[in-house]
């Protein structure tokens, strides 16, 4: 029988790149995203592709929708060989500009949303004994980053979560690792937050990092799609995608003047 992955996030970007890669390399899917038409979408074109897709409607934040998921999935396929936590959402701005609601969409989305499936699912690897858990973090994981700091705080959280989770599973027969892209191409924008001093300034964000994804060097969600299928097929703990090592290893070497080279290019009108 065909391994079984479930891929969360996955009517697009990493999501659906992740899908096709995994369905070329013979897996049957399990799709969720909150979007049913994109995400059928894909699973038709997994279908194409000889695999079998289930896609299941499904919003990660929230607990009881993750529990159907899996109840459906395994119903469907009996058993699930690899969970693929990709869902999530970019939020960029001053930090005293966030409301508790903005706060609570990106902890909710990239760490719950991270904790819900792999709560629901974990009994079944555990009987098994054996399993994958992907978790799709961000170099904003590794690098803390000015103005990203309801975002950054989601992607340490499932840095911390992804490590601990490695080191205890391990003995168990389960396999888990994290995937640390830098800003990818990818259409993630449409559901990006973006808060500023006022009108001029939240425009200016978006404009910014709209600009930063035309440079050519910006990886495309196909490479992180890569990543994750190498962190799976070689069992590694983790990988960092491209660029990000560059990140990764300037914040080590040089730490203040990273520092300060984020905060002068993501101030824009905060003047403090």
């Amino acid at each position: 029988m065909a391994p079984i992955a479930l891929i969360t996030g996955a009517s697009q970007g990493i999501g659906y790149s992740t899908a096709l890669l995994f369905a070329r390399k013979g897996y049957d899917l399990v799709l969720a995203a909150r979007q049913p038409d994109r995400l059928s979408a894909v699973a038709q074109e997994v279908q194409a592709l000889g695999r079998a897709a289930l896609a299941v409607p499904t919003d990660v934040r929230d607990a009881e929708q993750v529990k159907a998921l899996i109840h459906q999935a395994l119903n469907h396929y009996g058993f699930i060989d690899v969970l693929i936590n990709n869902a999530g959402i970019y939020i960029s701005g001053p930090v005293e500009e966030f409301s508790l609601s903005d706060w609570h969409q990106a902890i909710d989305t990239n760490l719950w949303g991270y904790i819900h499936t792999i709560q629901a699912l974990l009994p079944h690897f555990i009987a098994r004994g054996s399993g994958t858990i992907v978790n799709v973090s961000s170099i904003g994981g590794k690098v803390p980053i000015p103005y990203l700091t309801p975002y950054s705080t989601s992607k340490f959280a499932v840095t911390g979560l992804t490590e601990a989770l490695h080191s205890e599973l391990l003995p168990k027969g389960i396999h888990v690792c994290g995937i640390y892209p830098n800003l990818i191409d990818s259409n993630f924008m449409e559901r990006a937050i973006f808060r500023g001093k006022d009108e001029r300034d939240t425009q200016a964000r978006r404009d910014q990092v709209n600009q930063v994804l035309k440079v050519p060097v910006v990886e495309k969600p196909e490479d992180v799609a890569q990543a994750i299928w190498d962190g799976v097929e070689h069992k590694r703990d983790e990988v960092i995608v491209g660029s990000a090592n560059l990140s990764v290893a300037a914040n080590r070497a040089f730490p203040s003047l990273m520092q300060w080279v984020f905060r002068k290019t993501f101030k824009l009108k905060d003047q403090h």
